[in-house]
């Protein structure tokens, strides 16, 4: 079988290997929608190989997590979208003899060594924007897909952990990506379209989806109920169905190009940069066996669904709902769903109550026990545009984590990275620096100080990111 990214199929194979060696697989992944498509990418490789697992989640893979893990005294760990950054760590009970490491991810590594780790950064290509951790763990799958077999199936997961990862470049999936998006085409599972790239397309009435796009923002529109209903009322456009809103996916073609040339006209008018209005239409990705008009049927609709289950402690729902479970589980994850806008909501509201801190490169606040630490930065990005929130301005985002740590998010902007910044260095060496640990991606990363030190962290990011923008 040929790999979707021939670098590393030699690295893939090895991997598969020794898994395929192993009496039974701890298959250890992260909690986000990239951890969780990650998971069941893998499980389903596992399965069809007939390789025996049992899965677990954690939500930050530190030394204590990793002697946890030792401790179940399995002969092989697969780790999907952690390990790399903890590979000294994780290399140190591999030399114990506690088990044998699988990494399947792409985050940064750390200065370590292990034989089977496949990383797309190992082989030139590029973890924050070509590849995410369902990826490689795609890679991986395909590697181990039995003699007459074909998981090109599973690229439809692995497209919807980039797009949760926020891997799109330009509106699209470039690099790597493109090639498990080719295989996911080829293979029934999904299809591409040009369309208006705003989230919620399938799910959200039509007001609500302009008033609540942040990557484009159009002055009267975008966080603005109002202004998007009097856009809307302008248009020749039938805007409800038997007194309900429509929705994006109810509206004909010509309904739409109607409603995306006003959009177009009315940011151009209101003075949106030109390469801004070009990202309102971009390339689209539909998991076409799904139903039209549910979260499952769009790839950004289906990562937030995913979100919203292991970010409340039910990865176990996420999971089910990634390998085919379209009752109990989610049911279940529609609720969890509900309950995470509206969080994300109230967050938002405290966020532009209280305001932000200034420095001199970066802005930030400080929630305390106000916002889940495990929904601070997704908040943080939601506030990127808001009123008093600079959109070209890094924001750093602090939650209580528990007694003794703080939990610490940051978000950028793909043109603040074009201009040099990556947020994953400037996390990793702030919070260390401060007794803490860190990393991530340029765009969007994360770290844990301790409490009590958030102002002189605040003043190392700061300090970094003058450095990377200067």
């Amino acid at each position: 079988m040929s790999s979707p990214v021939p670098e590393m199929a030699d690295r893939a194979t090895a991997c598969a290997d020794r898994l395929r060696e192993a009496d039974e697989v701890l298959l250890a992944s992260h909690i986000d929608a990239d951890g969780l498509t990650s998971a069941a990418i893998a499980a389903s490789a596992l399965e069809r190989a007939g390789i025996p697992f049992e899965t677990m989640f954690s939500k930050q893979l530190d030394a204590e997590e990793v002697a946890a893990i030792a401790a179940t005294d399995h002969d092989t760990v697969l780790f999907t979208d952690f390990g790399s950054g903890q590979l000294d760590v994780i290399s140190e009970h591999e030399a114990a003899g506690d088990f044998t490491p699988v990494i399947a991810d792409h985050h940064q590594p750390a200065d370590a060594e292990t034989e089977f780790h496949l990383n797309p950064l190992l082989f030139g290509v590029d973890g924050s924007s070509e590849l995410s951790g369902a990826g490689a763990s795609y890679v991986l799958a395909r590697a181990l897909e039995p003699d007459g077999t074909d998981s090109r199936d599973l690229a439809a997961l692995a497209v919807v952990g980039a797009v949760g990862d926020m891997q799109t470049n330009d509106g699209k999936l470039i690099g790597a990506n493109a090639n498990l998006v080719e295989e996911g085409v080829e293979a029934g599972v999904l299809e591409t379209t040009r369309d208006l790239t705003l989230y919620g397309k399938q799910t959200r009435p039509l007001p609500k989806l302009l008033e609540y796009a942040s990557d484009v923002y159009i002055p009267g529109i975008s966080n603005d109920g109002n202004g998007a209903l009097r856009f809307l009322d302008g248009l020749d456009v039938d805007l409800k169905a038997d007194g309900d809103w429509r929705r994006w996916v109810d509206l004909t073609d010509e309904e739409r190009r109607t409603v995306a040339s006003a959009l177009v006209k009315r940011a151009m008018r209101e003075g949106v940069p030109a390469r801004k209005i070009d990202g309102l239409v971009g390339t689209t990705y539909s998991l076409v066996e799904e139903p039209r008009g549910t979260e499952l049927r769009d790839v950004s609709e289906f990562s937030t669904l995913l979100n919203a289950t292991a970010r409340y402690e039910r990865a176990d729902v996420g999971l089910a709902v990634c390998l085919g479970d379209r009752n109990d589980a989610l049911d279940r994850a529609r609720k969890l769903l509900s309950n995470h806008r509206r969080n994300l909501s109230e967050g938002l509201q405290w966020v532009k109550a209280e305001g932000v801190t200034r420095e001199e490169n970066v802005q930030w606040f400080h929630a305390e026990d106000r916002i889940r630490e495990t929904i601070v930065g997704i908040v943080a990005g939601m506030a990127v545009g808001a009123e008093g929130v600079d959109r070209n301005t890094p924001i750093v985002a602090f939650a209580e984590k528990n007694d003794e740590e703080v939990k610490v998010s940051a978000r950028g902007t793909p043109s603040l990275t074009r201009r040099g910044l990556d947020l994953s260095a400037v996390m990793t060496e702030a919070s260390r620096a401060v007794g803490g640990d860190g990393g991530g991606h340029d765009v969007a990363a994360g770290a844990t100080v301790p409490a009590g030190e958030e102002r002189a962290f605040v003043e190392r990011v700061d300090e970094l990111v003058g450095e990377q923008l200067a």
